[in-house]
């Protein structure tokens, strides 16, 4: 690979697995990336979303830190529409304080829930159009100076977290160009404007105190396995708990009742949705994420591994490193 490797991890609740459960994995993964030679491992900000054990995001940070050494952890991200600017400061600081050197936090200004869990976070729908401002203010708290005379983030203050846009359109591409920060676009879930946004970022890039050039993660799905067939088993379950967690209201679909789902026209979204995704054997995978390296025009990859239990997202976390080059002597 000629660019750094990350993980997305979504903190997955697999079929039968308790949440617990999922955070031990989540330590496995980091662990293991640390010793594997990743660059960083983010997680992402989602509500009401039986799957997906991350909605406490600073918290689950908290906790793999106190599991890990060097690696880098984040945010990937906080929806910011969803917070004051001020406790996602004093949050992020406490983090910087406790884990020096390690912080990330990624920002978007998508809700990532529904619009009941949108009313049950007591969030104003209109809180995202102010989110250019909210980064204004969060970085004040951060790197100073305040934007809110006589207020402080404590901790926060003083300890320049460095603050990544996440988007998946050019609104977000555009505000990480204008405000010289670096750029992560959710191709792993939303690849329609990945170039157009890319390019646009690029061109549009002024700058800053933070940031000399422009700088772009480009998410991506993978499933590294022994062989073709287990990866292309493991995706189509992947899909599988997708359809699930997109259409099921709560309950889990059989194997048949998904399928028939993934290929009526509504389904073929889910799959679409995945369109960047690199299944096979290590080799294989290697040679897609160097070829998507390229489409994306990325400056770094974060790899969301799909597989749906944990040993063998373990296991595809350590057949790409071993591929790629990544392992530290």
């Amino acid at each position: 690979m000629t660019v750094p490797l990350s993980i997305l991890d979504l903190a997955t609740i697999g079929k039968g697995q308790t949440a617990a459960e999922s955070f031990a994995g989540s330590v496995a993964m980091a662990q293991l990336a640390e010793k594997l030679g990743y660059r960083r491992v983010w997680y992402a900000e989602h509500h009401n979303m039986s799957a997906i054990a991350s909605s406490a995001t600073s918290v689950l940070i908290a906790h793999v830190g106190a599991r890990t050494e060097s690696i880098r952890l984040g945010a990937g991200g906080i929806m910011l529409p969803n917070h004051s600017p001020l406790t996602i400061a004093e949050q992020f600081g406490t983090l910087a304080t406790l884990y020096p050197g390690r912080i990330d936090l990624g920002v978007g200004r998508a809700p990532g829930s529904d619009q009941n869990t949108m009313r049950a976070l007591r969030r104003d729908p209109m809180s995202a159009d102010s989110f250019p401002q909210d980064v204004l203010e969060l970085q004040g708290y951060l790197s100073g100076p305040t934007r809110i005379p006589g207020v402080e983030a404590t901790p926060g203050k003083g300890t320049n977290v460095p603050i990544y846009i996440l988007g998946s359109s050019l609104f977000g591409a555009k505000l990480a160009a204008q405000l010289g920060l670096p750029y992560a676009f959710a191709s792993h879930f939303a690849p329609n404007a990945l170039q157009d946004a890319v390019a646009i970022y690029r061109r549009e890039f002024k700058p800053s105190a933070q940031l000399d050039a422009p700088y772009v993660i480009a998410g991506v799905n993978v499933i590294a396995a022994d062989s073709a067939a287990e990866a292309q088993a493991m995706f189509r379950d992947t899909l599988r708990a997708r359809v699930s967690l997109f259409f099921g209201n709560g309950r889990e679909f059989s194997d048949d009742e998904a399928d028939m789902i993934l290929d009526s026209p509504q389904g073929q979204h889910v799959g679409q949705m995945m369109r960047y995704s690199a299944i096979g054997t290590p080799d294989t995978v290697v040679e897609y994420l160097d070829e998507f390296t390229k489409h994306a025009d990325a400056d770094e990859l974060i790899v969301a591994h799909q597989s749906t239990g944990v040993q063998e997202r373990l296991h595809s976390v350590e057949l790409l490193a071993l591929a790629a080059g990544l392992v530290r002597a």
